[in-house]
């Protein structure tokens, strides 16, 4: 064999080898879900990826929805949304899910929030009426270095066929059931190396799409800020979520070789407690943070809330004051937090906890339509009984099936039980009002308040406020 020859197959069995070697890719992700506005996670989230975009600049990343509600200082702005919608185009986001709070903004908030976002939204579940200019793209193929990444997207679905907002936030607005709306999509897998599920239905229902559609290499999941560690397998598909308020977020790996995945693993960054900065963002931050308005005092609160049951119960109390109702009930969902430590309460501590801007709606029920209301509530809140104030409640579970009310007990707070044929002054969100379908001869009427105002001149009043250990309601399973 000659030199020449030997050369020739040498260099052919080094290209050989190097090609082989060529189709191995790795997509790198960074994934959050329900960011809820946390807008001071904003400069640790940026120095995070600005670190990984130095080792990978193809680095994708990520929103599974919600990126709104939950902060005053974002859903108060004079564009509502807009402090979070410029911070995710300064970081560089590549696209987001709708959440359900995305339909917050009202329609044409909405519009406005999309037109000045520079990453598209995504959700192949939704049909808008074209005079609302809400154009959400069903998926999109991202190039990462030669490897095609095909992103679909879903939000969840309520009992009322829409995602859980207010109904008249829906108004122009189709969707078609999530499922269904996969399966029309399925044909996406075959043009594409990377299938994702970008999605908003929750946890529980991410783990039934992985085991119903294996051909998902991934799914990045939101909606029920369920906490993974990095993330887990379920049928071979790779499936994430973090909790809310951007506290972490997850770094994705994808091994892909031949035009298949051929590795997976994911890990979760610590966004909050993360040692370093972004400058600039955090100068973006501070100038949205300067408001003084929302840093006013209302009132003290002379020890801790530790529980979502004590601040609804403010909030329902806060409704009877100020209304001159008999009874209030505040819709589980309604309590935007858990803990509130002892001190000062703020304007913004009471629109963190009541961000929606619902109105005070008063209605005329018997004691039996309070009852099957209350139960409403719970059927159309996925099993979480609201708050309440003036009333004290027993709820009795089926004993085969404890998810199922078999009654509830209504005791006034002296502990007489109330009169199921008399009529009493009842009071609640605007929101609660339009879900609970329980009949009713009166459907109520807007008292011309909103709820969280209501809370404000309630606190104002108050001077110092002690909800420790305030518990309504008992559970008999």
């Amino acid at each position: 064999m000659t030199m020449r020859k030997m050369i020739l197959i040498c260099c052919f069995a080094f290209a050989c080898t190097w090609g082989a070697t060529a189709q191995t890719r790795q997509v790198h992700i960074v994934s959050g879900n329900d960011m809820h506005a946390a807008i001071d996670n904003m400069p640790m989230l940026s120095a995070i990826v600005d670190s990984l975009r130095e080792i990978d600049n193809s680095l994708l990343v990520f929103s599974a929805g919600d990126n709104r509600t939950g902060n005053p200082i974002n859903d108060l702005y004079s564009v509502p949304s807009y402090p979070m919608t410029a911070l995710m185009n300064f970081i560089g986001f590549d696209a987001s899910a709708f959440g359900n709070h995305e339909f917050d903004s009202h329609q044409d908030g909405l519009s406005k929030v999309m037109a000045t976002s520079n990453f598209p939204y995504l959700c192949a579940n939704i049909k808008a009426d074209p005079v609302l200019n809400i154009h959400p793209q069903p998926y999109m193929v991202f190039d990462v270095g030669g490897v095609k990444v095909g992103v679909l997207s879903v939000v969840q679905l309520g009992m009322h066929g829409h995602p859980d907002a207010h109904p008249d936030l829906m108004k122009g607005l189709q969707f078609t059931e999530v499922e269904q709306t996969i399966s029309d999509y399925l044909w996406l897998r075959d043009k594409v190396d990377v299938f994702i599920l970008l999605s908003h239905i929750g946890y529980e229902d991410d783990v039934k799409m992985a085991e119903k559609f294996p051909c998902f290499d991934l799914i990045i999941g939101g909606h029920t800020h369920t906490q993974l560690k990095g993330g887990e397998m379920h049928n071979g598909v790779l499936v994430t979520q973090n909790v809310n308020k951007l506290k972490r977020v997850t770094y994705i790996t994808l091994d892909v070789k031949d035009g298949k995945v051929v590795g997976k693993r994911a890990e979760n960054i610590d966004v909050q407690g993360y040692p370093k900065k972004n400058e600039v963002v955090q100068t973006i931050v501070d100038y949205f943070n300067s408001n003084p308005e929302f840093k006013r005092q209302l009132a003290v609160a002379i020890t801790d809330f530790s529980s979502y049951e004590e601040l609804g119960c403010m909030m329902c109390d806060a409704m009877i004051s100020e209304a001159g109702a008999d009874f209030a009930l505040e819709n589980y969902g309604g309590v935007r937090y858990e803990e509130k430590p002892a001190g000062p309460f703020t304007v913004d501590d009471v629109l963190r906890l009541d961000p929606f801007g619902n109105q005070c709606v008063e209605m005329s029920l018997t004691g039996k339509e309070f009852k099957d209301m209350l139960i409403s509530c719970y059927d159309n809140s996925e099993g979480l009984f609201p708050f309440v104030g003036g009333v004290t409640c027993e709820v009795i579970f089926n004993k085969k099936d404890t998810t199922k009310i078999d009654d509830v007990r209504i005791f006034t707070l002296d502990g007489k039980k109330i009169n199921m044929k008399k009529k009493y002054n009842v009071v609640t969100n605007s929101y609660v009002a339009a879900i609970c379908d329980a009949p009713r001869a009166d459907q109520g009427h807007d008292i011309g308040k909103i709820c969280s105002d209501m809370l404000i001149a309630f606190l104002e009043k108050q001077k110092t406020i002690d909800y420790k250990g305030v518990k309504r309601l008992k559970f008999v399973k």
